[in-house]
Order: C-alpha cells, then sequence, then structure tokens
C-alpha cells in the first residue's frame, strides 16, 4: 500500500456488487461514507458509527463487516457486496428479501439491511443453520420496530426456501 497523506485523496478501485468502481477518498474516510455518499449506494445504512447496532453491515470478500469500521482504503483491491447486490435481477427480490416483505420483517426498514446481509452470509455458509444459529447471528443488530420474532419467521421461511431450492437443482 502506498505512503498516505492524511489530508490527500486517493483512489481507491474495487467491485461493488460485482461491477469494477473507482473513487476517490482521504485516508480517515469510512466505507459506509464512500458507499453512500460517493457512490449512492444508500441502502447501507448508518446507526451507531461504532460498529455495535449492524446497520451498515456489507460484506468484503464474501464476509460480512461494518461498514462504518472500515476505511475507504481498506477495501482497495477487494469485493463489496450491499443490500443492493442481493437482487437476483434489476427489480426482483432475493428469495430472503421477498420472505421479509412476506413476514413483514421489517417495519421502518433502517436496520433491515444489515440484518440480510448478515443472513445472506450465514445462509451460504451455514445452509442448515438452526433456529439458535440464526439467533446468535442476528444478536449483533438492534432492531427497534419489530421485536424480532417477524424477523425470525422470514428468517426461518427463507432458509426453508432456499434449501428446498437447492435440493431441486440437485435433482434437476
Amino acid at each position: 500500500m502506498p505512503k498516505l497523506t492524511k489530508s490527500e485523496r486517493h483512489p481507491v478501485r474495487f467491485t461493488l456488487n460485482g461491477r469494477p468502481v473507482e473513487t476517490w477518498a482521504e485516508p480517515r474516510t469510512l466505507l459506509t461514507d464512500v458507499l453512500r455518499h460517493g457512490l449512492g449506494s444508500t441502502g447501507t445504512h448508518v446507526g451507531c458509527e461504532h460498529g455495535v447496532c449492524g446497520a451498515c453491515t456489507v460484506e468484503i470478500d464474501g464476509e460480512p463487516a461494518r461498514a462504518c469500521l472500515v476505511l475507504a482504503g481498506q477495501v482497495d483491491g477487494q469485493a463489496v457486496r450491499t443490500v443492493e447486490g442481493l437482487e437476483p435481477e434489476a427489480g426482483r427480490l432475493s428469495v430472503l428479501q421477498e420472505a421479509f416483505r412476506r413476514h413483514h420483517g421489517l417495519q421502518c426498514g433502517f436496520c433491515t439491511p444489515g440484518i440480510l446481509m448478515t443472513l445472506d452470509g450465514l445462509f451460504r455458509a451455514r445452509p442448515d443453520a438452526d433456529e439458535a444459529e440464526i439467533r446468535d447471528h442476528l444478536s449483533g443488530h438492534l432492531c427497534r420496530c419489530t421485536g424480532y420474532a417477524p424477523i425470525m419467521r422470514a428468517a426461518l421461511d427463507a432458509r426453508d426456501r432456499l434449501n428446498q431450492a437447492r435440493r431441486e437443482e440437485t435433482h434437476a
């Protein structure tokens, strides 16, 4: 990594939701700021700015991360996926997003993008995650509207539908 000066902006190149992007950022610029203000990817929400609430969760090289704790320069050369990247195609919800809609797993929706990104990573890594494991993964997310019951119903439904789709693909 080149030596960075604190007051100059430097190029940051990474893949965002499957497409290469280039932006400029000061070394102290957070990934949340680059995503929201520099690239217009406003699905990543900023809540506590301390990594506690989970609203800013994205995937960096396939792993969930709190974007409010990551400097933009740290993702140079990496792949970043935000909630906008969950859509299988433009205008079509993913199985996970659809389950949240169906079960009213969101109310104000502020925490939802981070929760969706965490669950997406969990279900890719552990397709058969049980309820306790799902609850454990979601324990780092704060939601003030739903009481978590609809979120859990949506998560369990999405897990089951994703597994059913995998079984159907295997037998096709």
